[in-house]
């Protein structure tokens, strides 16, 4: 049988008439040295480590990043401005944007910068919408229209590209989001962002949301005008909520490295990346997905769980028989694309990664020959069984420094029978 991915796999995926291919562009806009850094439990890295952050950004080909809040402070600035300068100096593609409140305080540092560095960058300017948090910070409608229209303004007579967001678009009243991103439009802005700020929202609101933001702005003439999903994961749906915004239209979605970021944190950028490639709607190389987390996950001081999909330790590990079995069988057909599939929904070699598999309680007889083999040790009869034999008896799965010293008859992996 030849082997052709369209016959070895049937994808119930794209069956459907609602189920097509995009035609259009989707893009990224990667919150992480923003947002991600919000994150009450992250370390902020030191700016050299930030630097190699955006630039492995770039060579994932996200095209846009949020570089900071220099309204926040002077260390703030200082670190957009080294952001802003390694792009220009490294040449990247990647398009640098910052956070603002709406106010001039907050737009003004953007502005300098922008200048100093030679650069444009894109003013994110940000204003709660819901009447949760109107009543909160004892807002009415005339005020934050009056907010928006000063800060637009002020910002695109500056010079500077602007994406009006509205917090907590996901609880908003539609007239009120109506009014907000009419007068921001009006007076220059060229991108609207829809932020599910408390992860509210469900893939059925998106695509509420969403069909009437695409009408609102098909109703005032401002096709034109890009559209940005920004979701948090509270509820655990940021991955299918910017999935189905994208369906339903939207032209560049957020996310952060392992989806760090406010409490839960925000759609994991490597999930999405992965998912759209998988979907057809990007062809980037994402062969440096791994390292991008991992470097994210070293320097901010935050693990990634064991179990966590795509970049976590065990995404390609197993120490099953069964699936061991598999993909060894799949291995020996010749075809390493069919390996890297047959028990797993996303091909390691897709993210820079190997299938990996172990020795523990569940393998079989297969999964030690193979570690033997691929290690260049000779899988005799007498040293398969003494290792089969223990993995039988243990608690979980071996090291290989603990299958090394089971060859060589050393006593120190006693204590992978206890349990501990």
């Amino acid at each position: 049988m030849e082997l052709d991915e369209k016959h070895m796999l049937y994808d119930w995926n794209t069956l459907g008439a609602d189920v097509k291919p995009l035609r259009r562009r989707v893009d990224f806009d990667d919150e992480t040295l923003r947002d991600g850094l919000q994150n009450p439990s992250v370390v902020d890295p030191h700016i050299e480590d930030k630097k190699r952050i955006l630039h492995l950004m770039n060579d994932l080909g996200i095209q846009a990043a949020d570089i900071g809040l220099p309204g926040a402070g002077p260390r703030a600035v200082e670190d957009v401005i080294a952001l802003a300068q390694e792009i220009v100096e490294a040449k990247l593609a990647i398009r640098p944007n910052c956070a603002a409140r709406t106010h001039k305080n907050d737009i003004t540092p953007i502005l300098e910068i922008s200048s100093k560095v030679g650069i444009p960058i894109e003013a994110c300017t940000f204003l709660g919408s819901s009447p949760i948090r109107q009543y909160v910070e004892n807002w009415d409608i005339d005020r934050m229209l009056r907010l928006t229209e000063e800060a637009v303004d002020f910002a695109v007579k500056g010079g500077l590209p602007v994406m009006m967001v509205t917090e907590d678009t996901t609880r908003a009243h539609p007239e009120d989001l109506r009014r907000i991103y009419t007068t921001a439009i009006n007076f220059g802005a060229k991108r609207i962002c829809l932020a599910d700020t408390v992860g509210h929202v469900t893939p059925y609101g998106v695509k509420h949301l969403m069909r009437f933001i695409k009408e609102m702005l098909r109703e005032i003439g401002a096709q034109d005008v890009k559209v940005d999903w920004h979701g948090h994961r509270d509820r655990g749906l940021a991955i299918i909520n910017s999935l189905v915004a994208i369906e339903e239209g939207a032209d560049r979605i957020h996310g952060t490295a392992f989806g760090i970021g406010e409490r839960c944190g925000n759609a994991p950028m490597e999930v999405l990346l992965v998912n759209c490639k998988l979907m057809g709607y990007i062809e980037q190389d994402l062969a440096k997905l791994d390292e991008y987390c991992r470097f994210v996950s070293r320097v901010c001081y935050l693990p990634i769980a064991p179990n966590y999909m795509i970049v976590g330790r065990d995404a390609f590990r197993t120490a099953t028989g069964v699936h061991a079995a598999a993909i060894i069988k799949a291995e020996k057909k010749g075809h390493a694309w069919l390996a890297d599939r047959v028990y797993s929904g996303v091909p390691a070699s897709l993210v820079g990664r190997d299938q990996v598999i172990e020795i523990g309680p569940m393998s079989g007889e297969s999964n030690v020959i193979y570690w033997l083999t691929k290690r260049g040790v000779e899988p005799t009869r007498e040293l398969v069984e003494k290792i089969f034999r223990a993995a039988k008896q243990a608690h979980r799965v071996f090291t290989d420094e603990e299958i090394l010293e089971l060859i060589h008859g050393e006593p120190a992996y006693a204590t992978i029978f206890d349990g501990h």
